[in-house]
């Protein structure tokens, strides 16, 4: 079929259905929902059999829907309505939720609904369940809905609000009032779920030392307590607050004022946190072991990893291999593994092109140390995606496995024509060869696992899980570390090192690359610093990239007009 995605950005549910609905043999082009005129012109280039609209912000124009099927992707149980179904889901602490595919009419999500899906809710974020569960569940109803679509005997219909098991309903936008924090009265799961219901976006609305802020990334804070509502410890960039019955740590804020940023909170509090006790409790760098394996988990927030974490995560690492280990799992984050440098603290530094400097140069240290490590096997284990320098620090590696469902960007230049370093121009064609790598890399497109299993940059599947998957990643990391001819690939590792090393020099790879970063870091095009001021203060773009809107990219043929599509509530039942 030949399926328009329009969308608000391309996002992490856009991007798991551009991968999976390619892998399948459609034909996809994506147009962002800029203005009605451009999405009409879209519909007239590409002349789609759907559009399929997963992530909007405002209704698909009327004669649009009334022309084309149009099936928004809506992270809600049957029968929910309302821009703010998840944030509800966990404020309320849901038990199960759902997603679910239904036809665009005047009214939002009051459309027939051709498909739906369900899962299991976890106690997280709002956008960690978005990333995992929702995304997992709208490929289900998608695939679902369209398989219907095609037999051409499904005829879809309108939830009815007197069906006992139709427990979704119309809900309003939920507000700040709704999940205004009391320090003094709510319990730790109160203020959890509170927090955890708006990140991302919007953060809930807060004050700390007496400055308004915003609110995120909160976990429970074992063993701490306190007078509710004080700040009572720090531990790697977040702080510590009281509850009514104990605390939880805040890792990021952000200050209620123009073009703020969202920070990590010990950063936006360095004076006013300086004297608080640190003790340990928020940590996104844990090292684990079990026998011949051990374990580095780094689950830095939306995977961005700005120079102190990358010289904490280098040091650990270090330490990993004093370890009498035979085979070290690099197990990133359960939502990310890594999206490479951290954007967000180089914005906000005093010289962005200074930060931006010391951050790529502290990723490639961490990437040499990984490269350079011949007394044992290192596997990366993708349980969440990885984007720009955190695919080519994943490469690194000896082996690389990824969970079904993970999507890669191999590719740094969407964000301002960005050169990339990590030793990628090493990594890549070692993986690839030469003529692969150039494509993979101009292309600018999201791949799945099963494509990049294809190509050798992903060398084996792991079972898709909502949960974090580390059982068969532990399975596979000791057959790995037990294998009879574990020596011999070790020695043959270092064989290939010795003669990579011979040949062409790491050093001579990282000069090269950092040449071509110090341009775009310093030079007189300013592209990369635009991109990254557009994407850290949500910028929309003005235009879809023409990587995306293949049907901008190239005239096609004209097509006979479509009938408009005919709808009845009548037939069979859901």
């Amino acid at each position: 079929m030949r399926i328009l995605l329009l969308v608000h950005s391309f996002n992490s549910l856009s991007q798991r259905l551009w991968v999976e609905l390619a892998e399948r043999g459609h034909e996809v082009s994506v147009e962002f929902d800029v203005n009605d005129e451009l999405t009409r012109e879209a519909v007239a280039l590409f002349d789609p059999e759907v559009i399929l609209a997963p992530f909007l912000r405002r209704a698909i124009a009327r004669d649009v829907w009334q022309s084309r099927h149009c099936l928004i992707v809506h992270p809600g149980i049957v029968g929910d309505r309302g821009p703010s179904a998840l944030d509800w889901a966990v404020l309320e602490a849901e038990t199960d939720w759902g997603v679910t595919v239904l036809e665009a009419e005047a009214e939002m999500d009051a459309g027939p609904v051709w498909a739906s899906a369900s899962f299991p809710m976890r106690a997280a974020a709002k956008s960690s369940l978005y990333r995992r569960e929702v995304t997992d569940a709208a490929v289900e109803a998608v695939i679902a809905a369209l398989a219907r679509l095609e037999s051409g005997a499904f005829v879809p219909r309108r939830p009815d609000p007197a069906d006992p098991a139709v427990r979704g309903r119309r809900r309003p936008p939920c507000r700040q009032s709704d999940r205004a924090i009391d320090w003094t009265a709510d319990s730790t799961d109160a203020v959890l779920r509170k927090i955890r219901s708006a990140d991302g976006r919007p953060g809930v609305r807060d004050a700390l030392f007496g400055r308004p802020v915003r609110l995120y990334d909160a976990h429970r804070a074992d063993r701490l307590s306190g007078r509710p509502g004080a700040v009572v410890a720090r531990c790697d960039g977040a702080l510590a607050r009281a509850t009514s019955d104990g605390a939880v740590w805040i890792g990021h804020v952000r200050e209620e004022r123009d073009k703020a940023l969202k920070l990590p909170a010990t950063q936006v509090f360095a004076a006013e946190s300086a004297d608080l006790p640190t003790v340990a409790g928020y940590a996104p760098i844990r090292y684990l072991e079990d026998g011949p394996v051990g374990y580095l988990h780094f689950a830095f927030y939306n995977g961005a990893m700005g120079t102190a974490q990358c010289e904490a995560l280098r040091a650990a690492y270090l330490a990993a291999l004093a370890r009498p280990t035979r085979v070290l799992v690099l197990m990133g984050g359960p939502d990310y593994w890594s999206n490479g440098i951290h954007l967000g603290l180089i914005e906000a530094a005093a010289s962005p092109a200074d930060e931006s400097w010391r951050n790529i140069h502290a990723m490639n240290d961490l990437t040499r140390e990984i490269i350079t490590t011949t007394d044992r096997l290192v596997v990366s284990a993708l349980r969440g995606g990885a984007g720009a320098g955190g695919v080519f620090v994943a490469l690194a590696a000896d082996e690389v496995w990824a969970r079904a469902g993970v999507v890669l960007n191999p590719h740094y230049k969407d964000m301002g024509n960005l050169y990339g370093s990590e030793y990628w121009t090493y990594l890549l064609p070692r993986r690839l060869g030469a003529a692969n790598a150039q494509l993979v890399t101009q292309a600018r497109l999201p791949m799945g696992v099963e494509e990049a299993r294809r190509l050798g940059l992903v060398d084996r599947i792991l079972p898709p899980s909502s949960s974090d998957g580390c059982g068969a990643i532990a399975a596979a990391a000791r057959a790995l570390a037990t294998e009879a001819d574990f020596a011999t690939r070790l020695a043959e590792k270092r064989r290939r090192r010795d003669r990579d090393e011979a040949e062409k020099p790491l050093e001579a790879y990282r000069a090269e690359e950092i040449a071509r970063m110090h341009l775009n870091f310093y030079g007189f095009d300013p592209s990369y610093h635009v991109a990254r001021y557009n994407f850290i203060h949500g910028i929309p773009k003005s235009r879809t990239p023409l990587t995306l809107a293949r049907h901008r990219s190239r005239r096609r043929p004209d097509r006979t007009a479509r009938a408009p599509r005919q709808s009845s509530d009548d037939g069979p039942r859901l």
